[in-house]
């Protein structure tokens, strides 16, 4: 198929003002009116790839995400599952970053459409809302500490069953075999921070040893009251998960090794 019964399979498929451009041989820039949030859009090509037409991003749509994510961030928790279910469905292939769909039997405009469609709905989980964020948030906390906490010295939602058979005052992780446990809360708001102070205050009358810790997801978002109170309980807190992964990393390997 000639590069202009290709412009014109695009534009009957999907829209009259998408128009090709030549990129030297057998590649060629994919012009639409699809947009970025920031108004940039979308980074499609089309090229000949070992003997077979494929629609491309060349990785512009991850690199384009880590404006406001940090790339770490988009391989783990709620967004890596966002992303590849949604490669799954639209059948994109992810090579290192490079997002690719093979043309079928010179369906091109039914694959730009689906390429499309696949690229807008991966940029959107810069557009999470405020619900998804937090769930995000606690997921991407989980899963960091699950991949630096060996699973025999950790336990998830605890709470203590001598004094606290119920459940009244959970501790999103509780890291042992050390002296005073580490009891690390998850703080995406005010609420979460308040019941964490609540809980912490009733370990002190427990007479339980355990040693506080606080990670925000933005300490700066959270009420000075409610964010000083829960500073006279709490033994360590780090600001925000996303900028301070590595000195986490260095606090909860030193309490690691002092058992």
């Amino acid at each position: 198929m000639t590069a202009e019964a290709i412009a014109r399979d695009f534009q009957s498929r999907v829209c009259e003002s998408i128009r090709l451009e030549a990129e030297g041989v057998n590649r060629y820039r994919v012009f639409t009116p699809f947009m970025l949030d920031d108004g940039d859009h979308l980074a499609v090509l089309l090229r000949r790839d070992n003997g077979h037409w494929v629609l491309t991003d060349e990785g512009h749509t991850y690199m384009h995400l880590t404006y406001d994510l940090d790339e770490e961030d988009m391989q783990q928790g709620t967004r890596r599952k966002i992303i590849d279910s949604t490669l799954s469905a639209f059948t994109v292939l992810d090579r290192d970053g490079e997002l690719v769909l093979p043309v079928p039997e010179e369906r091109f405009g039914d694959a730009l459409y689906t390429f499309v469609q696949a690229l807008l709905r991966i940029s959107d989980v810069t557009f999470l809302s405020r619900e998804r964020v937090r769930s995000t948030f606690l997921d991407d906390f989980r899963d960091y500490l699950g991949e630096r906490v060996p699973e025999s010295r950790r336990a998830f939602n605890w709470h203590d069953p001598t004094h606290d058979p119920d459940g009244k005052y959970l501790v999103d992780c509780l890291v042992n075999g050390m002296p005073r446990p580490l009891a690390i809360f998850a703080l995406p708001n005010d609420e979460r921070t308040r019941d964490a102070t609540i809980a912490l205050l009733q370990f002190e009358r427990w007479g339980l040893r355990i040693r506080g810790v606080g990670i925000f997801e933005d300490q700066e978002e959270i009420n000075r009251k409610v964010l000083a109170r829960f500073s006279d309980v709490c033994d360590k807190q780090f600001s925000t998960l996303l900028g301070t992964r590595d000195r986490i990393a260095r606090y909860t390997e030193d309490m690691l090794r002092s058992e």
